[in-house]
């Protein structure tokens, strides 16, 4: 019994080694000894040549087999008024035929609404050998099937211990450095020192991702005193965001090993934490938050305006609260590509462990972070067209559907005001053509 337990010791302690030396004193000084590089090279070869074999595997090859997704969906819109709608109908008077647009409507955001579709995963344009549920997909050989099998072999025996070996050196480095910085005097030493222990920290914890990021414009990084808005769509946004500079983090107070973290990492870093009760007074926040950004030597606060996570498709509303502390907006658009891994966290139907388990068995994330020019708000602007202005920016950028909807409707129903403001459309309406009157 001692001889396997001593081999399993020596087993763990050159498992321990290999990565240490190879992944993450790399990772921590910010060189690459080029095995993610080739790892993704096998990797889109590997998908390459499983298309191809999708391709080749159907008799009778269609045009819809390996389809791109359509952006008006499955429904085909005709964007009009409601005015235009119901004047196709009659002219002049009432007719319970008005009856028939509102039916129409209805059916449509039963089947399929703009909402609730940004809340479900991204649609692929081919298998890519993590899922069978892709409704693109129609065919699969011996062939696909034993590449399927070396594929879950490697990633749930090979790449999930790896990175959970990485995730765990990342956040115990990040607990342990963050303390120790936390107990030195304010100065420019500790500030540095912070930075160094949060840049070092999220590198490792990317690499557990085998996360290939591409950054781009980094004249426009954020820069101290200001505010960094993007798009949301995964917890691990942030960490893709630290692994190229630092953020002072905005949120609320959790508890477990996420409150292990927020306590250890504020007292290094000047982060900005509301107890439960306190985020929903939105006065302290936003006094808090100009408090923040009036010292220009604290770090760039980070922020989320759409206040929940989207399908990596779309921009929601931005919520104005972040655009009315005043100071340098400086935006930026994320895109992941879905072919590598699926990003996109579905809290309603995913925990946050069920969700981490899929991102560490996913072949890697991979994705593009745009730093867009700084924008501040004009005299002549509110809190809202300067939100919109700047979410416009990003869903641009990012190749993103913008849309004006609120991200809240993925747990709450449509306000009364929605359905009332059609209302009195439909009534202003009659009275203007003297149907009612």
């Amino acid at each position: 019994m001692e001889d396997v337990w001593a081999l399993v010791f020596r087993v763990g302690a050159v498992w321990l080694a290999l990565v240490l030396a190879l992944i993450v004193v790399p990772s921590a000084l910010g060189v690459s000894l080029g095995i993610s590089e080739a790892y993704m090279w096998v990797l889109v070869k590997t998908l390459e040549w499983a298309t191809v074999r999708i391709e080749k595997g159907v008799k009778k090859p269609q045009p819809q087999m390996l389809k791109t997704p359509s952006a008006n969906g499955i429904i085909e819109r005709d964007e009009t008024t409601m005015e235009e709608e119901i004047a196709r109908l009659h002219r002049v008077n009432f007719e319970f035929s008005d009856i028939f647009y509102f039916c129409r409507k209805g059916f449509e955001a039963i089947v399929e609404d703009e909402v609730t579709q940004r809340f479900s995963s991204e649609e692929l344009l081919s298998w890519n050998l993590l899922t069978r549920t892709n409704i693109n997909f129609h065919y699969i050989s011996l062939r696909l099937t034993v590449v399927w099998v070396i594929g879950v072999v490697v990633r749930y025996c090979l790449l999930l211990p790896l990175r959970f070996t990485l995730a765990a050196i990342g956040i115990t480095s990040m607990i342990v450095g963050t303390t120790a910085v936390g107990q030195l005097p304010n100065s420019s030493v500790k500030n540095y020192l912070s930075e160094v222990v949060h840049l070092t920290c999220s590198r490792i914890l990317v690499r557990a991702l085998s996360g290939t990021i591409y950054y781009h414009n980094k004249e426009n990084r954020p820069q101290k005193g200001g505010i960094c808005v993007a798009n949301h769509t995964s917890p691990i946004d942030a960490i893709i965001l630290t692994n190229d500079g630092c953020y002072a983090m905005v949120g609320q107070v959790h508890g477990g090993l996420m409150g292990i973290i927020q306590r250890a990492t504020v007292k290094a870093c000047p982060h900005v934490w509301f107890e439960r009760s306190e985020i929903k007074d939105r006065h302290l926040v936003m006094k808090r938050l100009r408090e923040h950004v009036a010292d220009k030597s604290k770090l760039p606060i980070l922020i989320f305006p759409e206040g929940t996570c989207i399908n990596n498709t779309s921009v929601m509303m931005f919520k104005k609260g972040s655009f009315e502390i005043g100071g340098t907006i400086y935006p930026v658009a994320i895109k992941y590509d879905p072919q590598f891994g699926d990003a996109f966290w579905n809290s309603s139907k995913y925990n946050i462990v069920s969700y981490l388990l899929r991102i560490m068995t996913s072949w890697a994330i991979v994705c593009n972070v745009w730093y867009l020019p700084p924008m501040v708000r004009e005299e002549d602007e509110d809190a809202v067209q300067f939100a919109n202005r700047v979410r416009s920016a990003i869903a641009l950028q990012g190749g993103l559907t913008e849309l004006p909807w609120d991200g809240g409707l993925k747990r709450a129903k449509v306000k009364d005001t929605f359905k009332e403001e059609q209302q009195k459309n439909y009534s202003k309406m009659l009275v203007r053509n003297g149907s009612i009157g």
